[in-house]
């Protein structure tokens, strides 16, 4: 049992991961339009992601095969709930990648700005849908002794779209504010006044879902029969509220690293909140636990052995990329970044 539940907190670092690096790349794409003013503009956008964005995804490959590896009865559940959903969500990544490749290959205003709304569209749909899948993760999913048995659309309850809009208001603050430590001038200014104005909107979302969910789920159940592990939300609040401040002093390196945080410790309050489901059931005695949904103990050690060596390696790596690519990226290096491509 102790491997198993090593495996869900490894789990977790996953997922937390991913939306933390992954989640400015999706902010951004929601704000290519909004922000950008011209396709100059735009172009050193999608730049400032551009050495970064695919190393990001590692993280969500690695969570897929974890919960394939480690939790196959979670993973089988999982596609027979939202298949449709990952068809969509899937379609929506792929168009996001090709926009990279594609965008300035013709010198045409009608072919970028089709790429740019490619951009923007595979931004905001793989965003809101992450949070609509585990919002209905959190309220709790159709289970019954044959599997699934609710409808495709089923999904589309209130509390997912709540949970839906927060993941888009925490991507987009977060992207926000990663536009503006990596560009300079009018842009950086709108993207510093963009990351004030989200702020607001991942209070009043975040306020709603904390709120919602004390209504529509289970979420806070273990914190009350564990009131230690209280700290981890509150440790969220303080984490939006240090954030603020960051933005207020214009300190663009801390605030960054302070919505990291608030992204990372939201993720860890939900899965504290379901432990020991990974998949609560609706209607009933049917939830997807750890021990019900885990693999065999080869297959753990094999599993955690490889996650304790090699996220090390890959985050090292990770974080020398950033430091190579630190600092403001201007349009000249965009211009260069495009060339040498």
């Amino acid at each position: 049992m102790k491997l198993q539940i090593l495996l869900f907190v490894l789990w977790g670092f996953l997922w937390a991961g991913y939306f933390v690096l992954d989640g400015f790349d999706f902010g951004v794409g929601v704000l290519s339009a909004v922000l950008g003013r011209s396709s100059d503009e735009r172009r050193l956008m999608i730049s400032s992601i551009g050495p970064v964005w695919n190393g990001n995804e590692v993280w969500l490959i690695t969570a897929g095969a974890v919960t394939f590896a480690a939790f196959p009865g979670a993973y089988a559940s999982i596609l027979s709930s939202f298949y449709s959903l990952f068809g969509i969500l899937i379609g929506a990544l792929i168009l996001r990648g090709v926009v990279f490749d594609f965008r300035d290959e013709l010198k045409h205003h009608r072919w970028t700005k089709a790429w740019d709304a490619a951009f923007m569209a595979g931004s905001i749909i793989p965003a809101f849908l992450f949070g609509a899948f585990f919002g209905n993760i959190f309220r709790g999913l159709a289970l019954g002794r044959n599997g699934f048995t609710g409808s495709s659309l089923s999904f589309l309850n209130p509390y997912g779209l709540l949970a839906g809009l927060l993941f888009l208001a925490m991507f987009t603050h977060h992207g926000a504010i990663w536009l503006s430590v990596k560009t300079g001038g009018d842009l950086k200014g709108r993207a510093e006044a963009a990351a004030g104005k989200t702020w607001y909107a991942l209070l009043v979302s975040g306020a709603a879902f904390a709120v919602y969910s004390g209504y529509a789920t289970r979420l806070y159940d273990n914190y009350v029969n564990h009131p230690a592990w209280a700290l981890v939300p509150l440790a969220a609040v303080a984490a939006v509220l240090i954030n603020k401040f960051f933005l207020l002093v214009r300190n663009g390196l801390a605030a960054f690293v302070s919505s990291a945080a608030v992204i990372f410790l939201f993720v860890f309050f939900a899965l504290a909140g379901l432990y020991p489901n990974l998949l609560p059931s609706s209607e009933g005695s049917s939830s997807v636990t750890i021990a019900s949904a885990a693999a065999g103990n080869y297959a753990l050690v094999i599993t955690a052995a490889a996650l304790i060596i090699f996220m090390p390696l890959v985050a090292a790596y990770q974080l020398w990329v950033f430091g190579v690519f630190k600092g403001p990226l201007l349009e000249e290096d965009a211009s260069r970044e495009k060339e040498a491509c």
